[in-house]
């Protein structure tokens, strides 16, 4: 009944268990400012049918603090980012509870499937929300946070530390940091 709603709520044990493999609808359109590209659905976002849906997803607020957003949104009003210019999408469509569950093949794999819908909608940035993903899909071994010499079809490409809060590695200041660089970087003023 909740698959699909527009107010908040919380999956049962259940519906996180047959998410497994679930998706996670594009929030994609025509020339996009930044189309932001997670590495896949975690099961709870799965189960809700929202990007970065988590309650501990960092996502959210490093946008917010990055000066994208006007204000905090929720996964749930993900679809307001449309109207600001941004999008949303995965490497690997299939939720996983954690991205290690993904092959390389599959990152491959999700990478020619990216490739074809930023031809097909143009976005002037796509921003990689996952270091070690964009490595591994993209061939790019050595490949570092920010703005990337390569080109996906026409778009630039900006890799950001993946915003779960499984990455130890980068903390909330850091990634609002890293997000504000990335707005800076592509001329938006902050919402």
């Amino acid at each position: 009944m909740n698959k699909i709603a527009n107010k908040p709520w919380r999956p049962t044990a259940e519906q996180l268990a047959a998410a497994h493999d679930g998706l996670v609808p594009d929030l994609i359109a025509p020339g996009l400012r930044v189309l932001f590209c997670g590495i896949n659905p975690g099961l709870y976002s799965a189960a809700i049918r929202r990007h970065y849906g988590r309650p501990g997803n960092r996502f959210w607020p490093a946008l917010y603090a990055g000066g994208f957003t006007p204000r905090l949104l929720t996964p749930f009003e993900e679809r307001e980012l449309l109207s600001l210019g941004y999008g949303l999408t995965n490497i690997v469509a299939r939720g996983t509870a954690r991205a290690d569950e993904l092959s390389d093949d599959e990152l491959r794999q999700g990478a020619i499937i990216l490739e074809c819908k930023v031809r097909r909608y143009r976005p002037r940035m796509v921003a990689f929300l996952g270091l070690t993903s964009y490595r591994t899909g993209f061939h790019r071994p050595l490949a570092k946070i920010g703005l990337q010499e390569e080109r996906l079809v026409d778009a630039g490409i900006w890799v950001l530390p993946s915003p779960s809060g499984l990455n130890a590695h980068h903390q909330p200041a850091d990634l609002a940091r890293l997000f504000r660089a990335l707005r800076e970087a592509t001329g938006e003023r902050p919402a």
